[in-house]
């Protein structure tokens, strides 16, 4: 008999501001066990340097979290110029220090070079996998590997500051995009070197910037419950958003209810409005429910890929 989950099949996505100074697994567990949920997982990595937007998927919503990691972000990063960093941000050591004698012409023209789709080789301390590792293993050892170029899309760059050594910028770019290499070719652009020493992402794909939540919110509003002897459910369940916010752009099509039995079973089948290929979210006709993501095959029918599995509401301590 199959061992049974501990915790809550809590379905949904917070979008949690990640505080400094802490790794994105470290916040995800605070927030699993906060929600008391049986599965959780983030969408996306941010250093402990970084701050801002994870969106953490709970329950069968970690089925859709490499939606997430494929959408564009956007950041706000402070670059320090005249100073160039083995990390290429502030925890990394110094490789060179240099005068900064940079004009606001230059800057601008500088910034404008990564506009648009460029190549970028990603950094050596990035969760890329080589060989079975990340990139920042080999990277803490000493040991150079290569990488290939890839192409990135820097969609928008607005320089918000230039003030004696320091530029604060908002980059919206594709996915894969690393502002720490960016930064770094900025500084070797404008012959001064550069490093991070501020970076937030304040958005990932459409989600909204006000709808973030700390975890300082999260432990207050525990602590709240306990005091008013309520469920806690009842205070941090409604800040999470539905599940099917991670598919935006995907094509939606409609089936019955016979064929919401098929797809759970593994079964193709028909549904309305199918495109002729890709990833469509999937709806049952009557009652608008979201059931899963499927995928077109070379019959035209709907093919399960990450279908939504009903649990029972019984929880396990």
């Amino acid at each position: 008999m199959a061992k049974r989950r501990k915790g809550r099949p809590i379905n949904g996505i917070l979008l949690l501001d990640k505080p400094l100074e802490i790794s994105s697994n470290q916040a995800l567990q605070k927030v699993k066990r906060i929600y008391f949920a049986q599965k959780a997982g983030h969408t996306g990595a941010l250093d402990p340097l970084a701050t801002g937007m994870l969106p953490v998927c709970l329950g069968e919503g970690t089925k859709f979290s490499q939606f997430l990691l494929d959408t564009d972000k956007t950041y706000q990063v402070t670059a320090k110029l005249g100073v160039r960093t083995t990390t290429s941000d502030a925890d990394g050591e110094i490789v060179t220090e240099k005068a900064v004698d940079v004009s606001d012409k230059q800057l601008l023209e500088a910034l404008d070079t990564f506009r648009g789709t460029t190549q970028q080789i990603p950094s050596m301390f990035s969760a890329l996998k080589y060989q079975g590792q990340p990139l920042y293993k080999y990277a803490r050892e000493g040991i150079e590997v290569p990488r290939e170029a890839r192409d990135i899309t820097v969609f928008r760059l607005d320089l918000l500051r230039f003030e004696n050594d320091e530029v604060d910028l908002e980059i919206h770019v594709s996915k894969g995009t690393y502002i720490r290499t960016i930064v770094d070719d900025l500084g070797e652009l404008l012959g001064c070197g550069a490093h991070v020493s501020m970076l937030r992402r304040v958005s990932v794909g459409s989600y909204p910037r006000d709808k973030m939540v700390t975890l300082e919110q999260l432990e207050g509003l525990l602590e709240q419950a306990k005091q008013e002897g309520e469920t806690l459910s009842t205070y941090i369940d409604p800040l999470l958003v539905p599940m099917n916010t991670a598919l935006e752009g995907m094509p939606r099509v409609s089936v019955d209810e016979q064929s919401v039995v098929y797809l759970r079973h593994g079964n193709p089948v028909q549904a309305q409005n199918s495109p002729k290929d890709g990833f469509v979210q999937v709806y049952v006709d009557d009652t608008n429910e979201f059931i899963g993501v499927g995928q077109i095959n070379e019959d035209g029918m709907v093919a399960p890929k990450r279908i939504i599995v009903e649990h029972s509401d019984e929880i396990i301590s």
